[in-house]
């Protein structure tokens, strides 16, 4: 029997005035498979020990198909967990570790026909009287999983099974999840921070940042239609392009977007996302741009919808198949904190709290939502590109995917094509006015 799994309004603190989960809410539908995203001490991993029981909850509701579970103790949930480092009892084989739990629930029961099934179905039946120091990382994780199938749970909870393996077999054994969960059926949240195994794995996937729920969707969704500069920087290989902008919108001319040196000037008649655009006049805007949204191309082979800017080659990534190039286009780059490293939820104290104002819990609250301010690398208050040392900064200002039959040299003017139907731009809060927020669902929805 799989299990619907809901978090109302989740929170999670360790001490009175930091939370690292912040009124988080969920609603996992019974076999669907979720995917909590989001860099290292966000918070997701403390979500998921919170669903399992191993973490208590500060405040909010936990709900187990319907019904209140925040008491539960965790062997009363019916959920197995596969943990990032394997915990295999060291003294038993494949097979004691995996029948271990089923002697433990059913002690008067032969747990050796689920062993053999488990085992068979993930192909380690060869494995069974091999101690875990005689097994592999990708072969321990095996043993790892088998043990959570073997118990037939209700839901699995998986904390980043795949982290400490290598390249080649994370995406062997990635595709084995896929399948197993897809047959078996069960729910599944899986906790990651490779948006690689979150984009091929979940149904749909939360992107968190410092505790607070940032987007939740499909992953066609939110690589598509990111809500926010946070979520639109984690997601995508090659990161996207974010630069700073002015929109410059005169009543007798062309709407365009100046990047600096060059511009983006925005085909007429102009759809009704550029045309709110237009309230942004004079205003300073962050612009997103995909790899994929810009090609190669001159002037005169240019499609509708496209504008013409050029670059000057700065550094070219070969990756076999595709290549990178780096370009400067003249434009002044955007960085997005917090993409690689934690940032706590501060909340204020209760002395603070009495004092403060309405007006300002709500600001507070505000401020919790939002993707958090962008910083830019050019501002006074920040180290200058020529300030920062050399191997921090990466070349050039905009990446381009391209093919691996075009030959470009460091030092070469290239004449740049961008696709303005795949162009994004934020505000300078980091949340998404174009495409237009009414395409995508709410949060809650």
């Amino acid at each position: 029997m799989t299990r619907a799994i809901s978090l109302h309004d989740v929170s999670k603190a360790y001490t009175r005035d930091v939370r690292v989960v912040d009124r988080l809410s969920l609603d996992i539908a019974p076999g669907e498979f979720l995917v909590l995203l989001g860099p290292s001490g966000c918070g997701k991993s403390t979500v998921l020990r919170m669903i399992a029981g191993l973490e208590e909850i500060t405040e909010g509701q936990l709900l187990l198909d319907g019904e209140y579970a925040n008491d539960l103790i965790p062997s009363e949930r019916d959920m197995a967990m596969v943990f990032q480092n394997f915990a295999l009892y060291p003294n038993m084989t494949s097979r004691g570790n995996i029948g271990f739990p089923l002697r433990i629930e059913a002690p008067g029961e032969d747990p050796a026909p689920r062993v053999d099934a488990t085992a068979r179905m993930l192909g380690i039946e060869d494995l069974l009287d091999r101690l875990p120091g005689q097994l592999s990382g990708g072969e321990r994780q095996r043993v790892a999983m088998g043990r959570a199938i073997a118990r037939h749970p209700s839901a699995f909870l998986m904390d980043e099974p795949l982290s400490n393996l290598d390249a080649k077999l994370r995406n062997h054994l990635r595709a084995e999840i896929a399948a197993l969960t897809r047959q078996l059926g069960v729910t599944t949240v899986y906790v990651t921070h490779d948006q690689t195994e979150a984009m091929s794995l979940g149904d749909r996937v939360a992107v968190l940042r410092g505790g607070v729920l940032q987007q939740l969707d499909t992953p066609r969704t939110v690589y598509a239609l990111p809500r926010n500069v946070f979520v639109a920087a984690f997601i995508g290989t090659p990161r996207i392009n974010l630069l700073r902008g002015i929109v410059r919108a005169p009543l007798d001319g062309a709407m365009t977007i100046s990047l600096g040196k060059q511009y983006l000037r925005l085909p007429e008649p102009l759809s009704l996302d550029h045309q709110l655009l237009r309230v942004q006049q004079g205003r300073e805007v962050i612009v997103g741009l995909r790899s994929e949204a810009v090609r190669i191309a001159k002037p005169a082979a240019a499609r509708p919808g496209e504008v013409a800017i050029s670059g000057l080659v700065e550094h070219v990534e070969f990756q076999g198949h595709e290549i990178l190039v780096h370009f400067n286009t003249g434009s002044r780059p955007a960085v997005v904190p917090d993409l690689e490293a934690p940032r706590p939820t501060a909340r204020p104290n209760r002395r603070r709290r009495r004092e403060g104002t309405v007006l300002d819990r709500f600001r507070d609250r505000a401020g919790a939502l939002r993707a958090g301010p962008v910083v830019v690398l050019d501002d006074p208050a920040e180290p200058t590109p020529e300030a920062a040392p050399a191997e921090a900064r990466l070349p050039g200002d905009l990446v381009v995917r391209t093919t691996p039959d075009i030959d470009l040299r460091r030092g070469m003017h290239v004449p740049l094509l961008v696709d303005i139907a795949h162009l994004f731009v934020f505000d300078q809060h980091g949340e998404r006015i174009c495409p237009t927020p009414a395409r995508l669902p709410d949060l809650d929805e």
